[in-house]
């Protein structure tokens, strides 16, 4: 009988302090996920306490700053002057209600699930749990990572999931730089380890968020991320697949996305470019691929759109060289200027970009490359990545003096028409550039 009152006590008592706002959030990873969540929390009244392993970025956070050029520093200082503090000490996890990770989870040089960065979280965290508290996964992975991997770490002291341990997946749909939507607009996908685990989650982030979206398990939380992403991937690598078709022929695929696209039920324009990026879409599909293997199953459909995706910096690269070739240029020792290195539009977000792949195909063929970004003014520090550049200031006399322009990220701050004036040679990857000319190959 006292061990079903302590567990009415730890589910009552989490339950009303998310009710009355009297609980502590604690978020772990203060990236691109983790800061707008921590500010929605901060700004509805909550205590919020940030963790990260990165010094710089704790002293900007406290400092009142965002090294994410979307988050603005007013909105990191009114969250500061309301409580938020950032911290390196993860023992401070016990001050916390809630221990909300949102940690990277990359591939490894196989392609293969890189889980490192959350098994080392939650074995920081681990031995300063305490009963009552929630940890919510809301890294991308593959189904069974909260279950196999977070569940036996945070109950190794004698936690009980359900009772005295709250354990809970809601993977993250944030889309930087898209005005569209907030992180509190955005539905929100809730699994639990336990129905008490599912009802604890719920109201954690319904607090929080307009939409609340149950499922009835942690896998089916999981499952849901990767089918959004991979549900993407797979058209994109359709439209891939359908440019270098319509190329062949000699057909604008953009007029025919934006032809079939007037259609008012049955289709759902996707657009082309020179790879996928992002920490989402280039990853996901292989998180799936990997564990299906698990189970005797082969992926065929979304391993093919992988491999069609994974190789449009490819696909550019020979566009760019075809256009030098047909000018009589090698493209060993050319000028080559890269337009816009981020991942996507009007971000400053470097993620899996594959603009960067482009970059390292030209300069291993022997490409003099140079790049132009006004969301980067310099090349960030990448973990696979190291360019000792910073970015261009496009000009009539900058542009002249490259023997091609790459365009592989369309940011609204170019000036694509003095682009196109003073540029010698245009590789166009985004379909910026509709009207045929002698100097712009689509690509």
């Amino acid at each position: 009988m006292s061990e079903k009152l302590n567990e009415n006590r730890y589910l009552e008592d989490i339950l009303n302090r998310f009710s009355d706002k009297s609980a502590v959030i604690g978020i772990i990873g203060m990236g691109y996920v983790g800061q707008p969540l921590a500010l929605r929390f901060s700004e509805i009244g909550f205590k919020v306490i940030g963790y990260d392993i990165d010094s710089n970025k704790v002293d900007m956070l406290n400092g009142g700053t965002s090294e994410i050029e979307h988050i603005a520093n007013a909105d990191i200082a009114k969250a500061v002057a309301a409580g938020f503090e950032c911290t390196r000490d993860f023992s401070r996890i016990s001050e916390a209600d809630t221990a909300i990770i949102c940690v990277p989870t990359p591939l490894n040089a196989y392609r293969e699930p890189d889980l490192s960065f959350v098994i080392a979280t939650c074995d920081a965290i681990a031995p300063y749990l305490r009963p009552g508290q929630v940890v919510s996964l809301e890294s991308t992975t593959y189904p069974g990572t909260t279950d196999e991997e977070i569940l036996p770490r945070v109950t190794r002291n004698g936690l009980i999931a359900g009772e005295s341990v709250f354990v809970v997946y809601s993977p993250e749909r944030e889309d930087p730089g898209n005005a569209d939507f907030t992180t509190h607009t955005i539905p929100k996908v809730v699994g639990g380890h336990t129905a008490n685990c599912l009802k604890v989650g719920s109201a954690l982030y319904s607090t929080a968020i307009d939409k609340i979206v149950p499922v009835s398990s942690n896998r089916a939380a999981e499952m849901t991320k990767l089918l959004e992403n991979i549900h993407r991937a797979v058209n994109i690598g359709l439209v891939n697949e359908m440019k270098i078709v319509a190329d062949a022929m000699g057909i604008d695929i953009f007029e025919v996305i934006d032809a079939a696209a007037t259609k008012p039920f049955g289709f759902t324009p996707y657009y082309p470019g020179p790879g996928l990026g992002g920490h989402c879409i280039p990853i996901d599909p292989f998180y799936l691929t990997w564990k299906a293997r698990e189970y005797g199953l082969h992926t065929r459909f979304i391993e093919l759109s992988g491999e069609i995706n994974h190789a449009m910096p490819e696909y550019v690269m020979g566009k760019l060289v075809t256009g030098l070739n047909a000018r009589k240029k090698a493209l060993n020792g050319s000028r080559i200027l890269v337009l816009g290195i981020s991942y996507k539009k009007n971000v400053d977000d470097m993620r899996e970009s594959p603009s960067v792949q482009v970059m390292e195909l030209i300069r291993n063929a022997g490409g003099e490359i140079a790049y132009s970004d006004p969301h980067v003014p310099a090349f960030p520090k990448m973990r696979e990545h190291s360019f000792n550049l910073s970015s261009v200031a496009l000009t009539p006399d900058s542009l002249a003096a490259f023997d091609a322009v790459v365009l592989t990220t369309d940011h609204a701050a170019f000036d694509y028409e003095m682009i196109r004036e003073h540029s010698a040679l245009i590789i166009d990857s985004r379909g910026v550039y509709r009207t045929p000319s002698d100097t712009i190959i689509k690509a």
